[in-house]
């Protein structure tokens, strides 16, 4: 693969303790130096207009203002120093080069990672909170839209948190698709089957909030069943991967068992809905607090772009995750006479 990196998102430094910190990059570079075929690429950090295509100009304003007084807490978990506007913009112009490159053809070994962070799928248009500043994902998304020609952008995010800020964005658009695999009842609560969107984009939102516990079976049943054939029949003209690892079995902050073979196998997936919808495809990085995990877990996604197979688990899943898929088909089939 080739993956977009920066040493400026190294110097965003909320310290040692926060989950969110410096080491997960150093972490997965370790990890990544000691595999075949992994190329660096450097791109340039997004624009402000192209911040500013998703997140409001009042609350760049208010962001960039806060950070060149000194930084701070900007709520109690999203911290900031005056080096955070460099890391933010960079994160973002690497997910903007991740769906750029994906655009141009980029496929197998040329697949594109964005490895920027602070990561972005909780900034909301006007707010920053869990840990992200700038939305990568949906900037990434509107550019592809407005400048590469996209018509249509779907992004799966499999972070063990729900995206709420990347939902937002898009809740009541036709042009992008967003489904999230989550772990239920966890930060930021939001999420429910329920949400799917409204006005014109009624149906292009997809959650699917498993239970804690839940693991290899239950992942792959949920894309190869729910949202394989969601993306499937949206039919994108790219793909983009909110790529979180913090739902393997040894994250310090979830309670999922995803092992780093079932990431794996999650990327397999992934890559056959692509090639079922003859999307392009780039992955973004997104969580993931277990500096080991972190690091096997992208390393597992390159792996499979270099041609390692990824073994379907012979578990059943979980009687309550069958319910699950069956109340988000009803709330689904009932999308039109609500």
């Amino acid at each position: 693969m080739r993956f977009g990196f920066s040493e400026t998102c190294l110097e965003h430094d909320p310290g040692p303790r926060h989950p969110e910190n410096p080491d997960r990059l150093r972490a997965i570079r370790e990890h990544l130096d000691g595999l075949e075929s992994v190329e660096y690429v450097a791109p340039e950090p997004a624009p402000v207009e192209h911040v500013e295509a998703v997140h409001t100009h009042d609350y760049v304003d208010e962001l960039r203002a806060f950070i060149e007084g000194g930084g701070g807490n900007w709520d109690p978990d999203t911290a900031a120093t005056e080096t955070t506007w460099d890391a933010a913009l960079a994160s973002a112009g690497i997910a903007i080069w991740a769906a750029a490159v994906a655009l141009e053809g980029a496929s197998g070994h040329e697949t594109p990672f964005a490895l920027g962070r602070p990561p972005g799928h909780h900034a909301t248009p006007d707010d920053a909170m869990g840990f992200c500043f700038f939305n990568n994902a949906g900037i990434a998304a509107q550019y592809a839209i407005d400048t590469r020609g996209a018509d249509r952008v779907a992004i799966l995010d499999w972070d063990v948190h729900h995206g709420n800020g990347t939902q937002d964005m898009f809740y009541e658009r036709d042009d992008v698709f967003y489904a999230s695999i989550h772990e239920d009842g966890l930060y930021p609560g939001t999420g429910d089957i329920d949400e799917m969107g409204e006005g014109d984009g009624a149906g292009t939102t997809l959650n699917v909030p498993l239970p804690a516990g839940s693991g290899n079976p239950e992942y792959d049943a949920t894309l190869t069943d729910v949202v394989g054939p969601a993306i499937e029949s949206f039919d994108p003209d790219l793909l983009l991967v909110s790529a979180g690892f913090d739902a393997h079995r040894h994250d310090p902050i979830s309670r999922m068992h995803v092992t780093t073979g079932g990431f794996r196998l999650l990327t397999r997936r992934v890559r056959e809905t692509a090639n079922a919808t003859d999307s392009d495809l780039g992955f973004i990085l997104e969580g993931g607090y277990g500096l080991d995990t972190l690091a096997e877990g992208v390393g597992a996604v390159h792996e499979v772009f270099e041609g390692r197979s990824a073994s379907t688990p012979e578990e059943p899943i979980q009687s309550d995750v069958e319910s699950l898929f069956e109340d988000v088909q009803a709330e689904r089939q009932g999308i039109g006479s609500k």
